[in-house]
């Protein structure tokens, strides 16, 4: 298993008429902390992509459970539980500043062959850097 986490500040811009942030950013914030994970493991979306792959989502799951506000400070918790085949799968908590769970929530990606278009198991060069993990 490998984990991590980032820490994302709430702008005024990313909350609502209620005040609370908007429930549509918190997929942008895992990204995030998705990004930073990889990059944090040795390898980044970019360098996949470089290397003819692509990692879209094909699924999204978040369960709220509390608002954040503007200028709350979020630390978003990813955990990657299985050793990723075609599929990844990150599970993700968000916490407050004052630790209370926010939400927490799931995405799927799946590596694609950028030439073929079809779905493929990981590059060699990840594998190699995941295997570490698990």
């Amino acid at each position: 298993m490998f984990c991590g986490q980032t820490q994302i500040r709430v702008r005024y811009g990313e909350t609502d008429k209620m005040g609370y942030c908007y429930y549509g950013n918190y997929p942008l914030y895992y990204e995030q902390a998705r990004s930073d994970v990889f990059r944090e493991c040795g390898c980044s979306y970019a360098e996949l992509e470089k290397n003819g792959f692509m990692m879209p989502v094909i699924s999204l799951n978040i369960n709220y459970k509390k608002p954040a506000f503007y200028d709350d400070l979020i630390t978003v918790k990813v955990y990657v539980k299985q050793k990723p085949t075609v599929r990844m799968t990150f599970e993700y908590e968000c916490f407050n500043q004052n630790g209370e769970l926010l939400n927490s929530g799931e995405t799927v990606l799946c590596f694609v062959n950028k030439k073929t278009g079809k779905p493929s198991m990981p590059p060699d060069f990840f594998q190699e850097i995941i295997n570490k993990y698990f």
